[in-house]
């Protein structure tokens, strides 16, 4: 199964989803799915109900989070972290096609993912 993507507030940028979409990427926003001013415990419970892999630059919070969430047994689609400022938002389209052309929706369930490319 395909990677569908959940943009949280951090990471959502229009430019970003008209060009994953463009792709071919199936992509929810915070703002699309009604979730602006929430906690990011909302925005990960939101995309794991949804099945989505959130992707966002907050990675202190997010990693924290995943790992509290195992610690529970709960479960979540998949997280993919960036640092913010580090990427053009072309850069992030890249790097996220080439995440879901490798990785399946299986694959990344539960895991945390540092968008990365061919330097690191």
């Amino acid at each position: 199964m395909k990677i569908r993507l959940y943009l949280d507030e951090d990471s959502m940028r229009l430019a970003l989803i008209v060009a994953l979409r463009a792709r071919g990427v199936d992509v929810q926003s915070a703002l699309g799915a009604g979730m602006i001013a929430r906690s990011d415990e909302e925005h990960l419970q939101y995309a794991a109900a949804d099945g989505r892999v959130l992707y966002s630059f907050n990675v202190g919070d997010f990693y924290h989070l995943h790992k509290r969430w195992q610690s529970l047994g709960r479960s979540h689609a998949g997280i993919v972290l960036a640092q913010q400022q580090k990427y053009s938002v072309g850069e992030q389209c890249r790097r996220l096609l080439r995440l879901i052309s490798t990785m399946s929706a299986e694959e990344i369930s539960n895991q945390v993912v540092f968008l990365s490319g061919d330097d690191g």
